[in-house]
C-alpha cells in the first residue's frame, strides 16, 4: 500500500489505515497525539515507533516515503541472542574501535526507510557507523562493544519495524562483495581504456594526409600503449584465463579465441609502435574487452535471476528459534540448538525455524505464508496438528509447533538442493551448442591462415588488418550464449512459479510435449479424503476398533488415504511387518493378527466395489467409502492444458466408481481406473508407440515406476520423496495451475533458443565473407561481435518478463 504524500496526516485514519504501517485498522484502533493531531494505529508497536520518531525529531520520515513501513507488531522479538560470542564470531568482523555486521530486513520498503533507519541508529549510544541500502535490504552496522551490546540497536531497528535477520555468514557476505566489485572494477577500468583510446585513435585516423609529426604520432601511440595494457591484462584477465583453461583441457572454445585476438591486437600493435609501421590497433582489443565484459556480465545477471531462488530459500530461515521448556519458559537459542521434539514459538511475522506440527486446542488455527515455498500467494490457514514447513512466516497471530524435521532434513533445506541442482545441468543443447562453438574456432583458424595469405600477396600492409578483424567478427560468442543465458533465466522464471526442473533436458521435452496422465489422489485431488462410511462385517469388531486397525497399517505408508483414518483413529494400535503392495493394498500384524487394507479382491476376497475394504485375505471384517474432491484449480489447470493442445488422460488405481465421478467433475473423457504401477506404464508405453510425447504427473510412492518411464515427469511437491527422485519436475506445492504456465514457459524458452541460434548462425555467415572481403575494421569487428552477444542475452532476459497464461496460485 502506497503512502500518498499529498493527504493529511488526518485523512489516515479516516481511510481505516494505520498511520504507520498502512494496514487496516482494528475495531479499537490505538489512538495517539501526533504533530498536534490525532492519529489512529493498529497496535501499540506502530504507536510507539510513531512516538519515538517524532520525539527524535525524524518525523520528515511521513513525508518522505513512498511506500509504509512494515507493521511494529504488539511484541518485539528477543534479541538477547545477537549478543552470543559464537554468533558474532561466525557472522560479524572486527574492524578499528569495535566490531561490523551486515543484516537484513524485509521491512525497508523505500529509500525513507533508509534514511530514517540510518538517523535512528546514528543516535544509539556506542554505535560507530551505519548504512542502510533500501535496494538489497542490507544494513550495516559497526558498534563499539565496550559501549553497547549489539542487540540495543537491533532492538531500536525492531522498534521501528525493521526486524533484522542474518544475511549470511560474514565471510562468504564479504567474497560476494569483493567478486561483484572485482567485476565492476574491470569494467570500469576498460571503459575508461577504450574511451581514452578511442580519443587518440580518432586523432591518429583523422590525420588522412599524413601531416601528424612522427614524434607527435609515436606519442599518441605510447601513450595508448600503456592505457590499453592494464585493460588487456587486468580487465581482461577472465578471458585470458578462461583461454589457458580451455587449452590445459585440450579444448578450442571462445575464450581461446577471445584472448588470441585481443593478444593479436595488443601485440601486434605493439610491434608496429617500436617499428614505426602505419597501423595499431589499440583502440580494437579494449573495445574488444569491455564489449564482451558488458556482455558476460549482462550473461551473469541472467545467472543471477535463477541463483535468486536460491540466495532466497537460503535466507528464509531464520538464525534463531524460540524454545519453550518444560516449566513454560521461554529461551532464544541458535537454529542448530533445536532438535526433535522441541516446542518451538513463533512471533507474528516472524518466519518458522524448522518443520513441525501445529500444536494448540481446536480453535488455534493459524495462517502462514508459503510463497516462497509453495508459490500461493495468499496467507494457508492451518489447523492444530497440520504440518507447518520451515521458512513459512506466520502471520496474525503467534503459533507453537512441535519440531518434527530440523537443519538439512527439512523441507526448505530439500527443496535449496533441488535448485542448486537444477543450476548445475548442462542439457543437451547446451552441449550442443558448445561442440558447435568448439568446431567453429578450429575451423576458423585455417581459414584466418588462407585470409591473411591472401592479403599478403595482394596488400600486405593490410594483411594482418583484415586477419584480426576475421578472427574478432566471427568469435562465436553469440552462439556460446544463445542457450545458456536463455535456460539460466528461464529456470529462475520456472522457480518463481512453483516448479524445480531436476533433470537435464526436462524444459526441452517438456516444451515437446503432446500428452499429460495425471494420477488421482492427491494429484488431481486435493489429497484430503473424508471417510463417508463405515461398514464393520466382523461381529468381533467395533467400528472404532476397525479404524484403528486401518489406521495402524497406513500409519507410515505415506499415502493421501491415510490421513482419512489417521483423523478419526485412536491410535491406540501399532502395526508390525507393513508392507505396501503396490496397486493392491497395505498388510501388516496389528495385535497379533495378520491384516490386509486395499482392493476387494486382495484384502476379502470379494468383488472389487471401489470401496476400502480390511479384511485378512479372505474374510472381510470392515468396508470404507472414501470420498474426494478435486484441487480448487483442478478444472482450470485442465482446461488450459487443453487449450495449449494437450491430450489430458486420467490413470488411478482407485476403483471405477471413484475415478468416473473425479473424471466427470472435470471433464475428463479418457479415464482409467484401477491401474496398477505395471499398468500405468502400459498407457504411457502405447501413447509413446503412437508417437506422442507423454508427460505424468503424479505424487505417489507407486507412481515412481511411471514417472521414470514417461518422456518428462513431474511430482506433486508434498509426494513421496522416491516420487521425487524418478520425476525430471517437482512442484514446490499442491497447486496446478503452475503446470500449464511451465509448459508456456518451456515453449517459449525453445523459441528464444531457436531465435538465438538463428540469429547467431546468420551473423557469423554474414560477417565473415563481409571481414574476409576487408570490408569491416577491426573497431568494427569487435562492436559487431559484442553487439551480436549482446542481442540474444537481451532476447533471453524476456523470458523473466514472460506472462504466464494463467495466475499461478
Amino acid at each position: 500500500m502506497v503512502a500518498d504524500p499529498a493527504r493529511s496526516p488526518a485523512d489516515t485514519a479516516a481511510t481505516g489505515a494505520c498511520h504507520h504501517c498502512g494496514e487496516a485498522l482494528p475495531a479499537q484502533p490505538h489512538l495517539a497525539a501526533q504533530g498536534g493531531v490525532t492519529q489512529a494505529f493498529c497496535c501499540h508497536g506502530c504507536a510507539a515507533a510513531a512516538e519515538w520518531i517524532a520525539s527524535a525529531d525524524l518525523d520528515g520520515y511521513y513525508r518522505l516515503r513512498s511506500a509504509n513501513a512494515a507493521r511494529v507488531g504488539e511484541d518485539l522479538p528477543d534479541l538477547a541472542v545477537w549478543d552470543r560470542t559464537d554468533v558474532q564470531a561466525e557472522h560479524s568482523r572486527q574492524i578499528a574501535g569495535g566490531r561490523e555486521i551486515t543484516l537484513l530486513t524485509d521491512g525497508m520498503r523505500c529509500a525513507a526507510c533508509a534514511w530514517l533507519i540510518d538517523r535512528a541508529l546514528a543516535r544509539e549510544p556506542g554505535v560507530i557507523d551505519c548504512g542502510a541500502n533500501a535496494v538489497t535490504g542490507r544494513i550495516r552496522i559497526a558498534w563499539d562493544p565496550a559501549r553497547t551490546a549489539l542487540s540495543a540497536p537491533l532492538r531500536r531497528l525492531a522498534m521501528l519495524g525493521y526486524r533484522p535477520y542474518l544475511a549470511g555468514s560474514e565471510a562468504a557476505e564479504r567474497q560476494r562483495t569483493r567478486e561483484r566489485r572485482r567485476w565492476l572494477l574491470r569494467l570500469g577500468i576498460a571503459g575508461l581504456g577504450m574511451l581514452q583510446a578511442m580519443m587518440l585513435a580518432e586523432a591518429l585516423y583523422l590525420d588522412f594526409n599524413s601531416t601528424m609529426p612522427v614524434p607527435t604520432r609515436d606519442f599518441f601511440r605510447w601513450l595508448t600503449f600503456l592505457l590499453c595494457t592494464p585493460v588487456v591484462f587486468y580487465s581482461g584477465w577472465p578471458f585470458l584465463s578462461g583461454a589457458m583453461r580451455e587449452l590445459r583441457e585440450r579444448r578450442l572454445g571462445m575464450d581461446v579465441l577471445i584472448a588470441s585476438s585481443t593478444l593479436l591486437a595488443y601485440l601486434a600493435s605493439l610491434l608496429e609502435t617500436i617499428r614505426g609501421g602505419p597501423h595499431v590497433w589499440y583502440d580494437a582489443a579494449v573495445m574488444f574487452v569491455f564489449l564482451l565484459l558488458a556482455a558476460r556480465m549482462l550473461e551473469q545477471r541472467a545467472r543471477s535471476v535463477a541463483s535468486a531462488q536460491v540466495d532466497a530459500l537460503a535466507r528464509a530461515r531464520p538464525a534463531f528459534a524460540t524454545r519453550e521448556l518444560a516449566d513454560g519458559r521461554r529461551e532464544s537459542v541458535p537454529l542448530a540448538a533445536l532438535d526433535v521434539g522441541d516446542v518451538a514459538c513463533v512471533a507474528a511475522g516472524e518466519a518458522v525455524p524448522a518443520d513441525g506440527v501445529l500444536l494448540g486446542d481446536g480453535d488455534d488455527e493459524a495462517w502462514f505464508e508459503e510463497a516462497l515455498l509453495t508459490g500461493e500467494s495468499a496467507p494457508v490457514r492451518k489447523q492444530p496438528g497440520e504440518p507447518v514447513y520451515a521458512g513459512t512466516v506466520c502471520r496474525e497471530r503467534p503459533a507453537r509447533l512441535r519440531v518434527a524435521l530440523t537443519g538439512t532434513a527439512t523441507r526448505l533445506s530439500q527443496l535449496a538442493r533441488l535448485v542448486e541442482q537444477a543450476q548445475e545441468h548442462r542439457p543437451a543443447l547446451a552441449r550442443l551448442a558448445d561442440r558447435i562453438g568448439s568446431r567453429f574456432v578450429l575451423a576458423l583458424l585455417p581459414v584466418a591462415l588462407v585470409v591473411f595469405a591472401g592479403w599478403w600477396h595482394y596488400q600486405p600492409e593490410r594483411a594482418l588488418e583484415v586477419t584480426l578483424a576475421l578472427l574478432v567478427i566471427s568469435c562465436p560468442c553469440a552462439l556460446s550464449l544463445s542457450v545458456p543465458a536463455a535456460l539460466a533465466t528461464a529456470h529462475g522464471a520456472l522457480a518463481r512459479i512453483g516448479l524445480l526442473a531436476v533433470r537435464a533436458d526436462a524444459m526441452d521435452t517438456l516444451a515437446r510435449a503432446t500428452d499429460i496422465v495425471f494420477d488421482k489422489t492427491g494429484t488431481l485431488s486435493d489429497g484430503r479424503p473424508v471417510l463417508a462410511t463405515t461398514q464393520v462385517l466382523d461381529a468381533r469388531l467395533d467400528a472404532a476398533t476397525a479404524l484403528d486397525i486401518a489406521a495402524a497399517l497406513e500409519r507410515d505408508s505415506g499415502h493421501p488415504l491415510a490421513a482419512a483414518f489417521l483423523r478419526d483413529a485412536t491410535g491406540t494400535l501399532s502395526a508390525a511387518q507393513v508392507e505396501a503392495v503396490p496397486g493392491r493394498g497395505v498388510q501388516g500384524v496389528v495385535d497379533g493378527r495378520q491384516w490386509r487394507l486395499g482392493r476387494a479382491d486382495f484384502a476379502a476376497a470379494r468383488e472389487d466395489d471401489g470401496a476400502l475394504w480390511l479384511g485378512d485375505g479372505q474374510h472381510a471384517a470392515a468396508r470404507f467409502v472414501l470420498e474426494e474432491r478435486a484441487r480448487d484449480d483442478a478444472a482450470q489447470a485442465l482446461a488450459a492444458l487443453r487449450a495449449q493442445g494437450l491430450r489430458v488422460h486420467l490413470a488411478s488405481g482407485d476403483g471405477q466408481a471413484a475415478v468416473q465421478r473425479m473424471a466427470a467433475m472435470l471433464g475428463l473423457e479418457d479415464a482409467h481406473a484401477r491401474q496398477s504401477p505395471e499398468d500405468k506404464l502400459e498407457l504411457v508405453r502405447r501413447l509413446q508407440a503412437e508417437g506422442r510425447v507423454v508427460a505424468m504427473v503424479g505424487d505417489g510412492l507407486n507412481d515412481a515406476p511411471v514417472l521414470a518411464g514417461a518422456d518428462v515427469s513431474i511430482a506433486m511437491g508434498e509426494g513421496a520423496s522416491l516420487a521425487h527422485r524418478a520425476a525430471d519436475l517437482v512442484t514446490t506445492g499442491g497447486g496446478l495451475r503452475r503446470i500449464p504456465a511451465a509448459i508456456a514457459l518451456a515453449r517459449a524458452t525453445q523459441r528464444i533458443i531457436r531465435q538465438n541460434l538463428a540469429w547467431a548462425t546468420g551473423y557469423n555467415l554474414l560477417a565473415l565473407p563481409l571481414a574476409a572481403a576487408g570490408w569491416v575494421t577491426p573497431w568494427l569487428a569487435a562492436l559487431g561481435m559484442a553487439l551480436s552477444s549482446l542481442i540474444v542475452t537481451l532476447n533471453a532476459l524476456r523470458l523473466a518478463r514472460l506472462k504466464p497464461p494463467m495466475e499461478t496460485s
